[in-house]
């Protein structure tokens, strides 16, 4: 182990909350509790803000680079340093680089560059192919950029296509699809609604978009209730 992550994890220990890290744990079933340190999340952002002040380039492409990282900590400190990144082929490469190394939902939703909504149109070649790799949380993220920030100005009829097209068996995809039409339904609602109506979902994830609605503030008790009886059996 190399003297920058060295000095890292030992930042990581020294701010590590036990009572966290059980509750951490108990919310990522797919990571092994040996490998999370308990620390919280606004703390490891402010770690990434500090480190990106203190550390040499050379320092930082070497803990960028040092993949697989051991604790789930080191993954999100890899993500919040990649959020920082300005240039938007720089973040977006890294971006790419880091992504085949995620191994969790709570990583993968907590990465958001926001150097990519300055470049919307650039991105969506790049989403196309994280959409198409078949990787679980590499497919997650794509969908996820989608629903944050393509349903407002840079929506597109396609894109809900391109959604509903993806087929997977894991469970944090069919999630991830489920929410998007969730949230699509309450910005894009003439568009969106037909998807229900004319049951364009998986079973599961069809029903699990529907509870999602249900539990929307953003979504008319009209819209809920019809919604009820769109519901299938599974």
């Amino acid at each position: 182990m190399s003297d920058v992550i060295g000095k890292i994890r030992k930042q990581l220990m020294t701010l590590q909350d036990e009572k966290y890290r059980e509750f951490q744990c108990r919310l990522m079933p797919t990571v092994d509790p040996a490998n999370v340190i308990g620390v919280r999340t606004p703390i490891l952002r402010g770690l990434a803000r500090e480190l990106r002040k203190t550390l040499s380039k050379a320092e930082m492409q070497e803990f960028l680079h040092d993949l697989p990282h051991r604790y789930y900590e080191e993954n999100n400190l890899h993500a919040f340093l990649i959020e920082q990144i300005k240039d938007f082929d720089q973040a977006r490469k890294a971006v790419d680089d880091f992504l085949p190394y995620v191994d969790n939902w709570a990583t993968c939703d907590s990465m958001s560059p926001k150097v990519f909504k300055k470049h919307m149109p650039e991105m969506r070649g790049q989403i196309d192919a994280w959409i198409a790799s078949g990787e679980t949380y590499t497919v997650r993220f794509a969908i996820g950029l989608l629903m944050s920030n393509y349903l407002g100005d840079y929506f597109e009829p396609e894109m809900p296509e391109q959604v509903a097209a993806v087929k997977s068996d894991e469970y944090y995809v069919k999630m991830m699809v489920a929410w998007y039409f969730a949230t699509a339904l309450a910005k894009q609602r003439d568009i969106i609604m037909p998807y229900f109506e004319k049951h364009r979902l998986e079973k599961w994830t069809h029903n699990k978009a529907i509870q999602k609605c249900i539990e929307s503030f953003r979504i008319s008790e009209e819209d809920k209730n019809h919604l009820r009886a769109l519901k299938v059996m599974v």
